[in-house]
């Protein structure tokens, strides 16, 4: 009866920590699309909204620390169950990172002037598109302990950081040929740049999952694959 007890509390344990993990992961997906729309419409309230909404984001990964440490702790928790607390863990830091991201592109909002001058503004909702998306997909890899989509998700960083080479390229055009707008194009080049630190940090994620789920690193997957299959 006490085996059975204990085994019902770690359950009960790691349904909350994946509860909190993907809370965390809803909150840091709705903070990058609602600053991304802040920013096309000039939004101030909206903008704010993210900015205040980022301190629920710190609370829940404190109770994800807090909890992943009283389950090592008093569970003392083996191979998969072990692998699945530590990236939980590590998972809720870099959730909050992605969401500091989102209130930092949710500041620059109110900061770009003349805002129908500039095309990026076209290219950057488009990356936040697909780093959206690989957030929320990381979440749902997280969720069903699914290495394959985890796998997956890192191949979509390259279009991200080919956005955002794109979008430097313009916004360094444009702040030549219009000194004016200089300050207005740097804000417009901090989003981007923080739109693809979303896309890296959804691929630290991604990776995370993976080892969690197999025990295994996505580098060492393809070291095992390129000797599988010989030299090129």
């Amino acid at each position: 009866m006490a085996q059975e007890h204990t085994v019902k509390a770690f359950d009960d344990d790691i349904t909350r920590l994946r509860g909190l993990i993907a809370e965390m992961g809803g909150l840091a997906e709705v903070a990058l699309h609602e600053a991304i729309d802040a920013l096309v419409k000039g939004n101030e309230e909206l903008a704010n909204m993210v900015i205040a909404r980022d301190k629920r984001i710190d609370a829940l990964e404190a109770e994800v620390d807090k909890l992943a440490v009283r389950v090592i702790a008093l569970r003392a928790p083996m191979a998969d169950d072990l692998r699945e607390v530590i990236a939980a863990l590590k998972i809720a830091g870099v959730l909050e990172r992605i969401a500091d991201y989102g209130k930092n592109i949710a500041k620059s909002a109110m900061r770009v002037e003349n805002r129908r001058k500039f095309e990026p503004l076209t290219l950057i909702p488009a990356m936040a598109e697909i780093a959206g998306e690989m957030v929320h997909d990381v979440m749902t890899a997280f969720a069903a302990r699914d290495p394959a989509l985890a796998r997956e998700v890192v191949t979509r960083d390259d279009k991200v950081d080919a956005f955002y080479d794109s979008i430097f390229r313009n916004l360094v055009s444009h702040m030549m040929e219009n000194p004016a707008s200089i300050t207005s194009a740097a804000e417009l080049l901090f989003v981007a740049r923080n739109v693809e630190r979303i896309g890296d940090q959804a691929t630290n994620v991604a990776e995370m999952v993976y080892y969690a789920a197999t025990g295994t690193t996505l580098t060492d997957r393809d070291e095992r694959d390129t000797v599988a299959s010989g030299p090129a």
